[in-house]
């Protein structure tokens, strides 16, 4: 007979524990990455849209971006426009063709509005142009530097990586433009939505396809010098229905984080087989957002009009037993939909917007941290439900 009063109930340090069962953590990645391609962070994110105008609006209006810099007809550029976004440390820029034919025009009509540049901030492009490279890497931009007159020189070089996205790297230091030569600044820009704490990029998610996770992390390991940090299998992101595998990489300071997904076989169709599906390649899936006050920004977000997945009553009626005391009530989380986990090392806050254009590819994430530098293991199963009720609306599962 088993002595169930010996055995201690699970403390939320505990069930943090056993929430990382399936996901395996790298505790010394960090240590193990290499250090031949120094990284100093993001320098931008890039997307390629069919309305520049339209986008940058929505972000400015939604998201609380300011407008900082533009490039197009009026600057002397004939075939794109691009409009400069900032929040804090986050620089987005939104780009679109002027016509109907050439590469960017080309990609929007493939894959709709997304990401095309996840660009780096280096000391050195050529430096970092000849390691990615040599290791294998496909070019994508010589190094090149880029004449400002008075604003002094941009320095830049660009490889691919999954899909048809690349990975700038820009130098930045002798430059003092608004954003790049070409580029003109915004003189009193409309005003922003307020209310919001996005401080910086925690992390970008990619999907690749089915057999195709390793290849990457292989090529993140050994062509940027990153380290795994956490593998989680599908036997931790899975329902009754879909599945899917993923391998977070990261360089040696932690600044860059790139989880990388692939579908796992299931019942129905995974939300990164429908991203493949719609997004007719691999690319980015999401971009995780940093922030020091999600509940304050959620609530304003929502106000402003961004739309967020939905969990049930029942995600919350067991939260509290499984995270603990996580600063925020249960009711408080629930009313807004934001998702709680917590590990060995603290918690964390997280909310997934919907996809934000047309196509079911693209979205955000928004997270707090504290002490955690998972991404939420104890949410996956919950999550991918969400996505899931979703994915039945469109007609995708």
């Amino acid at each position: 007979m088993t002595d169930t009063a010996a055995r201690p109930a699970p403390t939320p340090a505990s069930q943090g524990a056993a929430n990382q069962a399936g996901a395996h953590i790298n505790r010394d990645a960090f240590a193990e990455a290499q250090d031949f391609l120094p990284l100093n962070g993001i320098d931008h994110v890039e997307f390629w849209v069919g309305n520049a105008r339209q986008a940058s609006a929505y972000y400015r209006a939604l998201w609380g971006f300011t407008p900082v810099a533009f490039a197009g007809l009026e600057t002397g550029i004939r075939d794109r426009a691009s409009y400069v976004m900032r929040r804090n440390d986050i620089t987005f820029v939104f780009t679109a063709p002027l016509t109907p034919d050439g590469e960017i025009a080309e990609h929007v009509r493939e894959h709709g509005d997304g990401v095309k540049d996840i660009a780096f901030a280096v000391d050195d492009v050529v430096a970092s142009f000849r390691e990615t490279t040599s290791r294998g890497a496909r070019p994508a931009i010589e190094p090149v530097e880029l004449d400002g007159g008075e604003d002094g020189v941009l320095r830049r070089s660009a490889v691919f990586t999954y899909g048809e996205t690349r990975h700038s790297f820009v130098d930045r230091r002798d430059y003092h433009g608004a954003f790049a030569p070409g580029y003109r600044r915004v003189r009193n820009p409309a005003r922003a939505a307020q209310g919001l704490s996005l401080l910086e990029v925690d992390h970008c998610v990619g999907n690749v396809a089915l057999g195709e996770m390793n290849r990457f992390v292989d090529f993140y390991r050994d062509v940027f010098g990153f380290s795994q940090l956490i593998h989680y299998d599908d036997k931790v992101i899975h329902t009754g229905y879909s599945a899917l595998m993923s391998k977070v990489m990261t360089n040696g300071n932690g600044r860059v984080k790139f989880p990388i997904n692939e579908p796992a076989s299931g019942k129905k169709r995974s939300q990164i087989q429908e991203y493949l599906d719609w997004y007719r390649s691999p690319g980015c899936q999401h971009i995780a957002l940093r922030t020091e006050d999600i509940v304050g920004t959620v609530r304003q977000l929502r106000e402003n009009g961004v739309e967020f997945l939905g969990l049930p009553h029942e995600y919350y009626a067991t939260l509290g037993d499984r995270v603990g005391d996580v600063g925020v009530p249960m009711e408080t989380l629930e009313e807004l939909g934001i998702e709680a986990d917590r590990d060995e090392e603290g918690y964390l806050l997280q909310i997934f917007t919907r996809p934000v254009q047309d196509r079911p590819t693209f979205f955000f994430e928004v997270i707090e941290r504290h002490g955690s530098r998972g991404f939420g293991v104890g949410n996956f199963k919950a999550l991918f439900e969400a996505i899931e009720r979703e994915q039945a609306k469109r007609g995708n599962l």
